[in-house]
């Protein structure tokens, strides 16, 4: 289990590799990567707006525990051999990674399962404020409601 909040770039296949080796009681990984996009989708009817980059801010400390709360979890719903949550912070532009969510488990659906409860949950959750560059200026990205509905499934009623 691992968690790292960091402004340098990752490398995902050696991500994986490092989670996975050796452990040969792992039967699947699944994972997630989350990029910069070049533009901002306002919604239907509206055209896209090209963005220059984006800023990721967080508050130390603050942001790990929550990451860590949000992985625990997952581990208390799934049966998980290894996870592993890198997400950046500071200026980043189209194409950069943003986050890196892996998930490993004897069974391929524990790790499915795990891996897009993590990635809902951390959109939602996790205290990460962003802010998209475009040719109208800075704008902080608000919470979508579309976010929060696939957050919703994952509720325990």
């Amino acid at each position: 289990m691992a968690i790292r909040v960091q402004e340098d770039d990752f490398d995902i296949g050696a991500e994986i590799k490092a989670l996975t080796l050796g452990r040969t009681e792992i039967g699947g990984v699944a994972s997630f990567v989350g990029l910069v996009r070049d533009f901002v989708d306002p919604g239907a009817g509206q055209e896209p707006t090209a963005i220059r980059g984006m800023t990721l801010e967080h508050y130390p400390g603050m942001t790990e525990k929550m990451l860590s709360r949000i992985e625990d979890e997952a581990n208390r719903r799934w049966t998980l051999d290894a996870t592993l949550i890198i997400h950046r912070v500071g200026a980043l532009a189209p194409g950069d990674n943003i986050v890196l969510v892996v998930c490993a488990a004897a069974h391929r659906q524990d790790a499915l399962q795990a891996c897009s409860f993590l990635i809902d949950w951390l959109k939602t959750q996790a205290p990460f404020w962003k802010s998209e560059s475009t040719a109208a200026g800075e704008q902080w990205v608000k919470a979508k409601e579309s976010d929060d509905a696939l957050a919703a499934r994952w509720q325990k009623t």
